[in-house]
């Protein structure tokens, strides 16, 4: 079941890459570059900045598996760049990277996984998770209020007017970043009905309700909790060790890694 899941997931995201590359090609082709002011209407960059607050969601897990600096910033610009098919391309990677073993034992788990031990003082732990406790609910408001703003200024975003070709092609963008998301909420949640709704509501209300569902995730962790845990499920923290400021403390990645695959 496992290993049908990982390939299911690889392929699902090796289409949705190819998909959203082609958008952007044909959008190219018969729109010309993007690069325009008059592409800049209000919905077109209150979209922009749901998009992009989606692109920190997860930039901010490529640069906790990323070891090397240069390598996380090469990945990070790239993901403002190219978007979907950034995003598409390194998960599909992070798939083709698993072992035989983690296909078959938790692909998912091992995806979102570091793979190499990062240790972290206490200080270091409370000031990163003191920051995203910050920074999501922040970003939360911050597109709550752009988006009632271009209501208010704009109108309905539901006419024909608004949506131009660029800005199609930047809503199939945003929503391929919104499958990863649910892949992972989907993942997270023990109830197929939480995790449903939580879909629902992030299709329909974009990165005001992914800011909100990061948030309940960190503040649901200990204050001496490492902020990477928010990545995995409650079930996996269980099994693998992460329960507990103890355990975590005094058990490094690497250590979970070696006892899970023993």
């Amino acid at each position: 079941m496992a290993a049908t899941l990982a390939i299911a997931l690889k392929s699902l995201f090796s289409v949705l890459g190819c998909l959203i590359t082609a958008t952007v090609i044909y959008t190219v082709a018969t729109d010309g570059l993007p690069f325009r002011i008059e592409l800049l209407t209000s919905w077109m960059a209150a979209t922009l900045i749901d998009f992009y607050i989606h692109i920190i969601v997860i930039w901010s897990w490529v640069v906790y598996k990323e070891s090397n600096w240069i390598t996380a910033i090469l990945w990070v610009v790239l993901l403002v760049c190219l978007g979907s098919i950034a995003t598409c391309g390194y998960i599909v990677l992070q798939f083709l990277k698993l072992s035989t073993q983690e296909s078959l034992q938790d692909p998912i788990y091992f995806v979102l996984l570091r793979r190499q031990e990062k240790t972290e003082t206490e200080q270091q732990r409370k000031c990163s998770l003191l920051t995203a406790r910050i920074l999501f609910p922040a970003l939360g408001c911050l597109m709550l209020g752009t988006l009632i703003y271009t209501i208010v200024t704009d109108g309905s975003p539901f006419r024909r007017d608004v949506f131009t070709p660029w800005l199609t092609a930047t809503v199939i963008d945003f929503y391929v970043g919104v499958v990863a998301l649910s892949v992972w909420v989907a993942y997270k949640e023990s109830s197929w009905l939480s995790a449903a709704l939580w879909i629902i509501l992030i299709i329909c209300s974009g990165s005001i309700s992914t800011c909100a569902y990061i948030a309940l995730q960190l503040f649901n962790l200990s204050s001496q909790d490492p902020v990477y845990l928010v990545l995995f499920s409650s079930s996996n923290r269980a099994e693998k060790g992460y329960e507990g400021t103890s355990r975590t403390e005094s058990i490094g990645e690497g250590q979970l890694r070696k006892k899970l695959c023993g």
